[in-house]
């Protein structure tokens, strides 16, 4: 499968990996990430446990960020979440 992922020019992304980290403190990690990141930035989230890769959308959403892109491989997550 193809996935097209459009970049906007000069967009900054910030790579976190939180493989190994357990619900809650996945997002408590990448709430404080996104806490100091400025406006338009986006965070690139890299997850293995499924209920992170459920309830951070979520959270993400209910914080007020917007999750551009969500998607699994072989039990790893990726979440995109725009500041």
């Amino acid at each position: 499968m193809l996935k097209l992922i459009v970049v906007k020019p000069h967009e900054t992304v910030i790579k976190l990996d939180l493989r190994g980290v357990k619900c809650p403190l996945n997002w408590a990690h990448a709430k404080v990430r996104l806490e100091r990141m400025e406006k338009g930035e986006t965070l690139e989230l890299v997850l293995d446990d499924p209920r992170g890769a459920r309830d951070i959308p979520r959270a993400a959403e209910a914080e007020g960020y917007v999750v551009i892109e969500s998607s699994a491989a072989d039990g790893i997550f990726h979440l995109r979440i725009e500041k």
